[in-house]
């Protein structure tokens, strides 16, 4: 667009509780800002001390996203990539481990002269010029800098350890000048069942709270289960101190890809452009891909069940948030309402029939009732024996199966062991002395992005990229499959269709005889295509996935980045996403059930 000439930083923050979903607000309002014809990027801040996610559990912060560069980060940096179709990196993640690290390096150098070294200025100057300095560095690929930064605070007002990120965005409110920062609070109006009254206090509090540590709010963004009524916004802009016109209802929504249509309909985007001093020099946002891709979520009916194949973390959805948020997409285009049933692995072995007969079959249950089967990423020994089980049986009896990262090495270990007759064959992982070693560590360059390149085009995988000679994914594993047992589990029948520049570590594998039994070593739901969902609803074969009318974006067979879902307290209502309408966009796919 040009004509911005000081960068313009809308803050994101959030009170009363946790999980409001102020990831989702913070990315929707980047979608209807980018749809003004405006370059966006995002910063988000996290308080605790660790310095990035890598060894966080996603049992407490949800799934560590991987970033292209490498950095293990928290979920909100995927849905800022999926919202608005861009690449962050580490930078664009700052945890206060990092600042603390930075400012006691700088101090060991004796950058500070001998000063005392304090948390004002030193730490709170820290956050204001890295917030400055990763705000000029584009992130849609091309050149020159965004115009707007938009910098969530992760946390809840009120929490001790945010204090020197309030104190920064204080100080900062002031040096980013006139016109340039923009301050959204998202809060929560509750309803009380007993009295069917939506009430104003908490968000209230949390409003005073803010102002007690510096910042006034430019617009609140209102969590509710309906629509704010015009009583309550005449009370909170008179308690709040902010016009009506700025107070925003963010309602439940039958799916979260209506909530950047809720911001326009309710004109948020020209009250940030008003304070922000843009008015004039954007236009009107157009979001029809964006609803065409709610409405057709509302209205599908056709269902297909897959059974991700899980150990850990059955009972925290967020904890496989983008594997959940791919397949959706998928669903969408290939027109099927997913249903999602987490098995846990464990349930699965022969040694839960003994002891917990009940649950052993409720899992096989799930299992054989579902129309393909997903076994994800994961980490340690705990349930293995149950996912080569549910590989085993998903090669067996013809069911559309993708095993990613762990899952794609479970599947190699069950082919040595029941195709080669290699009952000992395992990773070196899980038995540092196996006689038959399929898997072993290969740590160099494990984490970020790589390039595979495709052996063949006449394979599943590579069609549904689009039949492109190479793809770059992400990656989060240090062992892969042993190159020297690679010869023969290719005379035994698996097909090796993707392999990194050097032919030595083996990316992709296939079953050529089967209608779609596919691994991969990286992670395709980080950036990915369709795939299972469509083998699972009986589509591969029909066009190789085209998509519905208004879904294309440009980028192979359909773009998993032009819409997602996002972390926190989801927009769905009881019957929506939440309850198990969730889904994956994944890359490789196949046949039919």
């Amino acid at each position: 667009m040009g004509g911005v000439e000081k960068m313009k930083y809308v803050v994101v923050t959030s009170g009363v509780v946790s999980g409001l979903g102020n990831g989702v607000a913070a990315s929707s309002i980047g979608a209807v800002l980018k749809a003004c014809g405006l370059r966006v990027t995002f910063i988000k801040t996290d308080p605790y001390l660790n310095t990035d996610s890598r060894t966080m559990s996603p049992s407490e912060n949800g799934e560590v996203f991987v970033l292209d560069d490498g950095s293990e980060v928290g979920i909100d940096l995927g849905n800022y990539e999926r919202f608005l179709d861009v690449e962050l990196t580490g930078d664009n993640n700052i945890t206060a481990g990092k600042i603390y690290q930075h400012v006691l390096d700088k101090e060991r150098r004796g950058d500070y002269l001998g000063k005392t070294v304090q948390v004002i200025p030193h730490i709170t100057d820290a956050i204001q010029e890295w917030i400055e300095r990763v705000a000029l560095i584009p992130v849609d690929g091309r050149e020159g800098r965004p115009e707007v930064c938009i910098v969530e605070l992760g946390g809840t007002i009120g929490d001790i350890e945010s204090r020197p990120f309030m104190e920064a965005l204080s100080q900062f409110s002031y040096r980013a000048e006139h016109n340039n920062f923009c301050l959204v609070h998202v809060s929560l109006v509750p309803v009380i069942d007993i009295v069917g009254e939506q009430k104003t206090k908490p968000t209230q509090c949390s409003v005073q709270s803010l102002r007690e540590l510096g910042l006034k709010p430019n617009l609140l963004a209102c969590r509710s289960t309906t629509p704010l009524n015009k009583n309550v916004k005449e009370k909170l802009s008179q308690s709040c101190h902010v016009p009506d016109d700025c107070i925003i209802s963010l309602n439940n929504v039958p799916n979260i890809w209506h909530v950047p249509s809720l911001l326009i309909d309710q004109k948020c985007h020209e009250a940030i452009m008003g304070i922000l001093g843009l008015a004039r020099l954007t236009v009107e946002p157009k979001l029809d891909a964006w609803m065409n891709i709610a409405r057709t979520c509302d209205q599908l009916l056709a269902p297909v069940r897959i059974a991700v194949v899980v150990e850990k973390y059955t009972n925290v959805s967020n904890a496989y948030q983008s594997i959940l948020e791919a397949m959706l997409h998928a669903s969408v285009v290939c027109q099927r309402r997913l249903v999602v049933d987490w098995v846990p692995a464990s349930d699965l072995d022969v040694e839960t029939a003994n002891e917990s007969p009940d649950l052993h079959e409720k899992a096989w249950g799930l299992l054989k009732g579902a129309d393909g089967v997903l076994v994800p990423g994961g980490c340690g020994h705990g349930g293995v024996g149950g996912k080569i089980l549910a590989a085993k049986y998903a090669r067996e009896n013809n069911v559309p199966y993708l095993g990613i990262c762990l899952g794609m090495q479970v599947a190699i270990i069950e082919f040595a062991r029941s195709v080669l007759g290699l009952k000992d064959a395992n990773s070196t992982e899980f038995d540092a002395g196996t006689r038959y070693p399929c898997l072993i560590e290969m740590p160099e360059a494990c984490v970020g992005s790589r390039r595979t390149f495709f052996r063949t085009m006449d394979c599943k995988s590579a069609k549904l990229y689009g039949s492109v000679n190479y793809t770059d994914e992400r990656h989060r594993r240090r062992y892969e499959v042993n190159p020297d047992m690679v010869g023969e589990l290719e005379s035994a029948g698996v097909e090796f269709v993707g392999t990194d520049e050097t032919g030595d570590r083996m990316e992709i594998l296939e079953l050529p005889w089967h209608p779609y039994f596919v691994g991969v070593q990286f992670h395709p739901e980080f950036r990915s295509r369709p795939g299972l969902i469509a083998a699972s609803s009986g589509l591969l074969d029909a066009g190789m996935l085209q998509s519905p009318a208004g879904l294309e974006n440009g980028n192979g067979p359909v773009s998993m980045k032009v819409a997602s879902g996002a972390s926190g307290g989801g927009y769905a209502n009881a019957s929506g996403l939440e309850e198990g309408l969730l889904g994956l966009h994944v890359s490789g796919a196949a046949l039919a059930h």
